[in-house]
């Protein structure tokens, strides 16, 4: 085969490969941020229990506000979750086949 073949085959490979080193490295960046957000969150409840109430009143009104950001990039984390392990399958099939396809050009078979 032409060395130019075999050689774009090597690098779609690779790339292949970096694709689902990346998605594995996501995935665990959405388990740390979704750890991250509720720690935050019970961090944040435990400080107000130790203030009173009266004098916490200025922040009071964003409370609702940040509660609903929190929630709503809780429920955003964990469908990139539940849709991953299947991105992942297909990235790695890919690399399956980007393997075999290098193989056959390289081996000539």
């Amino acid at each position: 085969m032409p060395r130019d073949e075999t050689e774009a085959a090597y690098f779609a490979l690779l790339r292949a490969r970096e694709e689902v080193t990346s998605l594995h490295r996501y995935g665990e960046y959405l388990e740390a941020e979704a750890q991250r957000l509720r720690r935050t969150t019970k961090e944040a409840a435990a400080l107000l229990g130790q203030v009173d109430r009266r004098l916490a009143r200025a922040l009071r009104h964003t409370d609702g506000p940040l509660q609903e950001a929190v929630d709503a990039r809780l429920r955003a984390i964990d469908d990139e979750r539940e849709r991953l392990p299947e991105r992942i399958r297909a990235a790695e099939a890919y690399v399956e086949d980007c393997e075999r396809e290098h193989a056959a050009l390289r081996f000539g078979g």
